[in-house]
């Protein structure tokens, strides 16, 4: 037996009003469809619910008994559109920021107060991914918007705006013979030539060519970098330099990350500035992403 909830629905009304005339102005709804319904109803679950005469309308014995678990099923369907309204409601309100690590430079709040001020109910929720995930998952749509180093895998399926310009440094343990000719430096650097024998911290090799650039290949000249081991988070960086296993590229904003204790970070000539980027899929026109892409542009167009 396959009974509609309209069915139900039609019967309790009557069995409240016990007048099918009230029924269905309450319903709104023609008295004859009315009949017909409770008639289907009846023949459905092969028993009369109502008595009727020209005078009065009763609810039969099955009436009685059918009516408290019609109830109780209606009420219960209308609580499970209000938690799936409020579930669509969430979900729309609701913006998944994928990072690798943290941004810092103050991006957050700067980004939450603009996205707010047009959208008050949005709901900005943050996301840490591996560092294998270049996209910080705008690939496997784990994430809305992500913040991101460029240059990003499949480029073109993404929009992004970038919010900081940096130059690259590069983590030495304290210690190391290029942290003295830095020191000795008039501009505190070294040159990325002197960096072309050391090991080199790598990325993750799913991170493509965001694993190139942070082993600058570029600037190699076809020289080969040495891969002194595999990272995947700041930790793990810091931990391969003060052990010794190699070097590290990363950004100026990022070197709080990393440099503590026995490791340092010293400005290097003769690569390009790191750039990192609020980006979006292309394919994804909902208005907080794109109201939280905008908001990156004005940030980092205010930034530079």
């Amino acid at each position: 037996m396959d009974v509609h909830g309209r069915d139900l629905r039609y019967f309790a009304a009557v069995a409240e009003e016990l007048n099918f005339t009230r029924a269905a102005e309450r319903l709104f709804v023609s008295q004859p469809a009315l009949s017909k319904q409770v008639r289907m109803l009846e023949k459905q679950v092969g028993v009369r619910l109502f008595d009727r005469d020209r005078r009065a309308v009763r609810l039969t014995a099955a009436g009685e008994a059918l009516l408290p678990h019609a109830l109780g099923i209606l009420a219960a369907w209308e609580a499970a559109e209000a938690a799936v309204e409020e579930a669509r409601a969430a979900e729309l309100h609701t913006l998944v920021i994928g990072m690798s690590t943290s941004p810092g430079r103050g991006l957050l709040p700067a980004l939450r107060a603009r996205l707010i001020s047009g959208y008050p109910h949005a709901r900005p929720v943050l996301r840490q991914v591996n560092w294998a995930d270049p996209s910080a998952g705008l690939a496997d749509r784990s994430s809305d918007v992500a913040f991101v180093w460029l240059p990003l895998p499949d480029g073109d399926r993404y929009r992004y705006a970038v919010v900081a310009q940096e130059p690259r440094l590069v983590a030495l343990p304290q210690g190391h013979p290029l942290a003295a000719r830095a020191a000795a430096d008039e501009e505190g650097a070294v040159d990325f030539a002197e960096l072309l024998d050391e090991p080199m911290l790598a990325l993750p090799s799913e991170a493509g060519p965001l694993r190139d650039y942070w082993l600058a290949l570029d600037a190699r000249d076809g020289i080969a970098p040495r891969i002194g081991g595999v990272v995947g988070s700041a930790e793990e960086t810091y931990e391969a330099v003060a052990n010794g296993q190699g070097v590290a590229l990363l950004a100026t904003g990022n070197a709080p990350l990393v440099v503590r204790d026995e490791v340092i970070a010293v400005p290097v000539r003769g690569i390009s500035p790191s750039l990192l980027a609020v980006a979006a899929r292309r394919d994804d026109a909902r208005p907080l992403v794109l109201a939280y892409l905008a908001a990156a542009a004005k940030v980092g167009a205010s930034a530079s």
